[in-house]
């Protein structure tokens, strides 16, 4: 359920209390809309670590790149607040163009993970990766259960693949050294990740 704040000592406070509580990590704002979004769940939070981890071992520590459990991605070098994302894992890698503000990155970071709660806006932020030029965007659906691979070409992100128990198709990355499908677990469906050059692989 939405809520509108349009009182300006509530929302100050509401933002402060968001602020010294770390509940605002997940924070974003939209041209100037501040949205407040909860804590994942623990399956969210399971799913993103787990990338994460993956992505640092064929990634981060090769040193092809920087990997990120969170980061602020903006079109603004300066007064980046009034408009940014946080996606749930972010890659930037070597020579990639994403610049390093400090606090956030500024422009297109080369590949990014979303995992969807309900209720929450993970399609709509994919026009705003459009304007970044994010490389690739791989969205772990929760409530279809479904990969879906999305790569920019064009002037835009398109979605190049996807991933079901019914169709379980390899999604292959062209930016980073991993493939993906779905395959069956129980309580959930898992996640298989491959790294391409070794063909270890790992379940998320």
């Amino acid at each position: 359920m939405a809520v509108l704040v349009t009182d300006p000592f509530l929302e100050d406070r509401l933002r402060l209390e968001r602020e010294l509580s770390g509940a605002d990590r997940y924070d974003e704002v939209w041209e100037g809309l501040y949205v407040m979004t909860p804590i994942p769940d623990v399956e969210h939070q399971q799913i993103v670590a787990r990338f994460t981890a993956i992505l640092q071992e064929t990634v981060g520590w090769p040193e092809l790149g920087d990997v990120f459990p969170g980061v602020n991605l903006t079109e603004r070098k300066d007064d980046w607040r009034y408009d940014y994302r946080v996606p749930d894992v972010g890659v930037v890698l070597r020579g990639g163009k994403a610049e390093d503000c400090g606090t956030h990155l500024r422009g297109g970071a080369d590949f990014l993970v979303e995992v969807t709660s309900p209720e929450d806006r993970t399609y709509e932020k994919i026009p705003f990766y459009t304007r970044l030029g994010v490389r690739e965007l791989l969205v772990v659906d929760r409530s279809m259960w479904t990969l879906e691979l999305y790569r920019w070409g064009e002037g835009e992100l398109k979605r190049v693949g996807e991933s079901s128990l019914d169709a379980p198709d390899v999604l292959p990355s062209e930016v980073v050294p991993l493939r993906f499908r779905l395959v069956p677990g129980t309580p959930r469906p898992n996640i298989e990740v491959t790294h391409v050059e070794s063909g270890r692989s790992w379940l998320v």
